[in-house]
């Protein structure tokens, strides 16, 4: 288990270390109240960097429950996946949600964080690209017949991950660059898995599971001490207070932000929060408790937000169906 550090932390602490200290007080106490996470350094990337020999590494690490790996970024891009638990993966854009049949793809050089609510494998694939712009392939080899978008693989994506490709990241050499080298026959088998793994990741396609963010830093903050913790049933006006802006200005910040009203919002960050839970198999009246909602204003609360009732969208959401959950809508959710 790595080492924790002492900053604090919080699973949609979206780079709240970048943030400057003129940011108000009560801003950054709305995020104290949230549960802390433990947070910890990176996983030793140093010890699997890819290079043009071996431009595809595997590593997996056992994080403990309630866990959070600290912003930071490399030169190389990245698949994250647990395999056993859900992931919450948090950059500039937003904070993106992976149940263990998905992946999340992290390009190069972006600052992002980690956190685990339960305790899993986290394993993490390293890939080099000479040009990002081709998408994940290897330098030696032909790209798959998949159309390539640039824009696509520019940014973080929510990947579905196929029984093949989960196979294939299981099969991955883990072996850190602290241990004896690999013999010809291993680095062989890595690459012949390598190439597979990268064409079935082109062709694997996009779920949008996440919860936008806003860029005004204001808004920023509170919005990460909702996502930190969406059992706090507070209203807007006591949210809006701890900014410092009226509630009248947050709530113009978010419709032009966000496109949405603070309840829509703040329903989807419930919807996205109850997957995590629903991913770990818990029935639908715990989930509701663990919310802080009885199991029949739960109920209302998501059919009205996706127009389903919660059994049917959180039992589609953990198998391979997908909608989206941030501010674009979960299934075009009931502005209020």
């Amino acid at each position: 288990m790595p080492k924790p550090v002492s900053t604090p932390g919080t699973p949609a602490d979206t780079l709240a270390d970048t943030l400057p200290s003129t940011c108000p007080a009560a801003a950054l106490r709305s995020v104290r109240r949230a549960r802390p996470m433990e947070p910890v350094e990176a996983l030793h990337p140093h010890l699997f960097v890819p290079t043009p020999q071996r431009p595809v590494r595997a590593k997996q690490h056992r994080l403990s429950a309630r866990t959070r790996v600290i912003p930071h970024s490399h030169s190389w891009a990245q698949i994250a996946i647990s395999l056993d638990g859900v992931l919450h993966l948090s950059a500039p854009q937003g904070t993106l949600i992976a149940p263990p049949s998905k992946a999340v793809w992290i390009p190069p050089g972006l600052v992002h964080a980690v956190a685990m609510v339960e305790e899993a494998d986290l394993v993490s694939i390293y890939v080099l690209q000479d040009d990002p712009a081709q998408g994940p392939v290897l330098p030696d080899l032909p790209p798959c017949g998949v159309a390539c978008n640039p824009q696509d693989w520019a940014r973080c994506r929510v990947l579905e991950v196929s029984p093949l490709m989960r196979e294939l990241i299981t099969a991955l050499p883990k072996q850190s660059d602290d241990q004896p080298a690999p013999d010809a026959a291993t680095l062989q088998r890595e690459h012949h898995l390598s190439a597979l793994l990268l064409e079935e990741l082109r062709r694997a396609s996009e779920v949008h599971l996440g919860v936008n963010m806003p860029q005004d830093k204001r808004l920023r903050m509170l919005c990460e001490a909702v996502v930190a913790d969406p059992t706090q049933h507070e209203s807007l006006a006591d949210w809006a207070a701890d900014t410092g802006a009226s509630p009248r200005t947050v709530a113009r910040l978010f419709q032009q932000q966000l496109g949405c009203s603070f309840t829509t919002w703040r329903q989807q960050v419930v919807l996205a929060h109850g997957l995590s839970l629903a991913a770990r198999g818990l029935p639908i009246q715990q989930i509701a408790a663990e919310l802080g909602y009885s199991p029949s204003a739960f109920s209302a609360m998501v059919h009205r937000t996706v127009g389903m009732p919660p059994a049917r969208f959180f039992g589609q959401q953990a198998g391979s169906a997908a909608h989206r959950v941030g501010s674009g809508a979960v299934s075009r959710p009931t502005r209020e």
